[in-house]
């Protein structure tokens, strides 16, 4: 059973979303959150990004929030997370293709996870600009387990050069 004794950690999760009233989906995706009983500490700016894809489509609205104690158990986190992919209408047909939603775990404290189900930290976080923009904005010093970097320097050392700009409505 998994236990969270430090009171000090902090999940981060990404959004993006590039079909329908995007930033309207970001919004009700972070609701959705408060609706599963997470605790939403922080919440970036919102940007607008390009697709990190080789399919045809709309451009994405980026932002990153975080989330702190209670924490459910990282897999319970991520079983929520799907579930309101899910009742934002994410369709998972074509792989990288356009999404209402995107909900990705990032980093849950310290935690590395390795499953089928779950890959802590994010496996490509530190190679996206639309992720560690919005992530520094926030948390800065937050430290990647692995990497050992905090977000900042992650994001200063970027070989991406996709553009990553703050959304204005």
């Amino acid at each position: 059973m998994f236990s969270n004794r430090n009171h000090a950690t902090r999940a981060y999760v990404s959004l993006g979303s590039n079909l329908g009233d995007r930033a309207g989906n970001l919004l009700l995706a972070v609701r959705g959150m408060m609706d599963a009983v997470f605790c939403v500490t922080r919440v970036s700016s919102i940007y607008e990004t390009q697709p990190v894809s080789t399919i045809e489509q709309p451009s994405f609205l980026n932002m990153v929030v975080e989330l702190g104690n209670p924490l459910p158990a990282p897999e319970q986190m991520m079983a929520r997370l799907l579930r309101i992919e899910f009742a934002l209408g994410r369709i998972r047909d074509v792989k990288d293709g356009p999404r209402t939603i995107d909900l990705d775990l990032l980093l849950y404290g310290q935690v590395e996870s390795h499953t089928e189900f779950l890959m802590l930290p994010h496996p490509r976080l530190h190679e996206r600009r639309f992720v560690l923009e919005p992530l520094a904005e926030i948390a800065p010093h937050v430290m990647h387990p692995t990497l050992n970097r905090t977000a900042a320097e992650l994001l200063e050392s970027l070989a991406d050069d996709c553009a990553v700009k703050r959304w204005m409505p």
